[in-house]
């Protein structure tokens, strides 16, 4: 028991399994069965003040619960749905053959799929005016990962899944591909891009969001309803799932941290003051209007890993403050991940440097580090990763914005000191 904490979330910490895995049944049954216990707990705490009860008691909590807790918050924004909800998630897939497979099938098995679809069903289960709709498309997948999907989806009786191909909206020369000439010019950019445009067409009853998300089992989908929330009830255009949140949950494998956080303070530099309350752009769990998707997918720059700043920045352009960030718990997959293995820090800030110069007037200190960048190569971006300075490095990005006391000379200075 954690005497801190009220009887009934101590006692679901307790009952927590000490370590937890997106791949396991019982695990995701815990943690859905734990949001509704927290849902209706009569003790009057709020969803809301039982996740900031758990996270000031994060080191006690058990990371089933803190995720149990994410999920009860969201599934309250689906059971107060007063009119129909369409949501529409999309992922990209490109070699994910291996990651569909059970755990007992292959060591890097998540079955995506069906914990997917079980996720949204589960939060489907609070409302009836919730309905929802995925899609996968293949980025060009050597292995046809949209055969696979689509295969898997017949066999279950998934009529709520569907695939989409990259490669036919480029033979199509439909104007969402008008950038690609070939799949091989997409790093999942294109296929959410794409995915999001063809969702976009619809004309569901009610309100309409879309979703993009990642293959993996990263973020729980029942966590959607914490996108859904700003867009439904404040007003904005987009939310995005942020793991640089107090209240956010973040178990990450690896030692990308430093690197990561250089990427943030390049990146604000050259975009500022654009995305000024954003430091989390990557993170593979966002919404969109739907009213506003077509606006902001079309005539794009970017179809790699960077496409996600590129739609933010349009957002903001279109509408400034329209952008809402949601606290999230978010579990790394790091098995298999095609980010991590192409090291994609320095080609996105080529593309960021890009977008600065096409939707920002010009500023003097982005367009210096705009030069810089567009001047590394991988083996000088790596020294800068080395020798980052200790106010970066030590610093917490959620200050970027304002901090500017690095400058594009002193890091240049930086790779000319031998």
């Amino acid at each position: 028991m954690i005497p801190q904490l009220p009887n009934h979330l101590s006692k679901l910490a307790k009952s927590s399994p000490p370590e937890f895995s997106a791949t396991i049944p019982d695990h995701q049954e815990f943690v859905q069965q734990a949001a509704v216990s927290i849902l209706e707990d009569k003790s009057g705490i709020s969803p809301e003040e039982a996740e900031n009860m758990l996270v000031q008691h994060s080191d006690q909590v058990p990371l089933a619960l803190h995720l149990g807790a994410k999920l009860a918050r969201s599934r309250q924004v689906i059971t107060e749905l007063s009119q129909p909800l369409h949501v529409d998630v999309v992922f990209a897939a490109y070699k994910e053959n291996n990651r569909i497979l059970r755990p007992e099938e292959h060591p890097s098995g998540e079955d995506f799929l069906r914990r997917k679809v079980a996720q949204l069903n589960w939060l489907g289960g609070a409302s009836e005016h919730f309905h929802w709709h995925m899609t996968a498309v293949d980025d060009g997948c050597p292995e046809k990962c949209g055969d696979i999907i689509e295969n898997l989806a017949r066999e279950e009786g998934y009529g709520e899944v569907s695939v989409l191909r990259l490669s036919d909206a480029i033979e199509k020369k439909l104007p969402v591909s008008a950038g690609l000439s070939s799949t091989d010019e997409s790093r999942k950019g294109g296929s959410i891009i794409y995915g999001m445009w063809n969702a976009s067409n619809k004309d569901p009853e009610g309100d309409h969001v879309i979703v993009f998300t990642d293959a993996d089992l990263s973020t729980h989908l029942g966590q959607v309803g914490l996108l859904v929330d700003p867009i439904l009830n404040q007003g904005k255009d987009v939310a995005i799932g942020s793991r640089r949140e107090v209240n956010s949950i973040v178990v990450k494998q690896g030692t990308r941290n430093v690197r990561g956080k250089l990427f943030i303070y390049f990146w604000k530099r050259m975009l500022s003051p654009a995305l000024g309350e954003v430091v989390d752009t990557q993170c593979g769990f966002k919404g969109f209007r739907a009213s506003m998707v077509k606006a902001v997918v079309e005539d794009c720059l970017e179809y790699g890993f960077a496409f996600d700043v590129e739609l933010l920045l349009r957002s903001e352009l279109q509408n400034p403050n329209g952008i809402a960030k949601s606290a999230i718990a978010w579990i790394d997959s790091e098995a298999e991940s095609t980010t991590t293995a192409l090291s994609p820090y320095l080609n996105m800030l080529k593309s960021i440097a890009a977008m600065s110069r096409k939707y920002l007037p010009a500023q003097e200190s982005g367009n210096a580090f705009a030069l810089l960048v567009e001047s590394l190569d991988e083996e000088n971006w790596n020294r800068l990763v080395d020798r980052t300075p200790s106010a970066i490095a030590n610093g917490d990005p959620l200050t970027f914005e304002e901090f500017s006391g690095v400058s594009a000379d002193d890091l240049r200075a930086l790779l000319s000191d031998k």
